[in-house]
């Protein structure tokens, strides 16, 4: 059977750790520093992303969520150190606004399984993170900063990473070339505008985004800033206004 995981190396010491199999393709990234590392995203939690890690590290890994989606924090199982935004907490404690019905067809839709793979038993993880973030919180590796931009929109919870000394933005859901989802009840699209006013000033010089493409430029990051300023403009940044194509990206509101 193919591997279910597909391993990129950006430098050294950081890793693209992608789930072509699935359709939403998600990118989880590990940051190796010289005290521990640092795993961005873990997953739909298919198959064991923990393997994948222990080959690119010997260090002690902490995880940590964008945001808990079940296709962010899938797993959070194999990593009991990990840490959580506190907007979302209670969605780590049976309070997430979707059946595990709904998320399990999510999870079987447009994806190559592995052979005898059952999603009847898929699970949304739930714990208690070893540590509660907050925006502007740093994260030291040893040898590697990385700040934490609480950048809700997406998801009242979400974070973006910032590692200023490389110019690297792992930007979660708030950022990639598809079309981005702001109309669940749970999205605030007036929030994801300020959000992506506070990244689009940041000096970056690499985007990392948690679906499809990687193939994109930080000039994205004020167009999109500029797209959502005129949805305000015209009265179209809310809830139920459509989908917007811009070419490369879209967003439903």
């Amino acid at each position: 059977m193919d591997k279910w995981f597909t391993i990129d190396q950006i430098d050294e010491g950081t890793y693209i750790i992608s789930e072509y199999r699935h359709w939403e393709e998600t990118h989880c990234y590990l940051l190796n520093g010289s005290s521990r590392s640092l795993l961005i995203d873990t997953g739909l939690g298919i198959c064991n992303i923990y393997d994948e890690v222990m080959k690119l590290t010997n260090k002690p890994v902490t995880a940590v969520a964008t945001h808990i989606h079940w296709d962010h924090i899938g797993g959070h199982k194999y990593f009991p150190d990990f840490y959580a935004h506190a907007e979302e907490l209670s969605w780590l404690n049976g309070e997430f606004p979707l059946t595990i019905e709904t998320i399990r067809g999510m999870v079987s839709d447009r994806c190559d399984l592995p052979d005898g793979y059952d999603t009847g038993t898929y699970e949304f993880f739930q714990g208690t993170p070893t540590k509660v973030l907050e925006d502007g919180e740093n994260i030291e590796l040893g040898g590697r900063n990385i700040q934490v931009l609480h950048t809700p929109g997406h998801a009242p919870g979400h974070m973006c990473f910032w590692e200023s000394d490389r110019g690297y933005l792992f930007t979660g859901d708030l950022v990639y070339k598809d079309t981005l989802f702001a109309y669940y009840p749970s999205t605030d699209p007036d929030a994801y505008l300020a959000s992506l006013e506070k990244i689009s000033e940041l000096p970056v010089k690499k985007v990392f985004p948690a679906h499809h493409n990687l193939d994109i430029q930080p000039e994205i990051l004020s167009r999109m800033r500029n797209a959502f300023r005129q949805l305000r403009e015209d009265g179209k940044l809310h809830h139920g206004s459509g989908t917007f194509d811009y070419g490369d990206w879209a967003v439903w509101l």
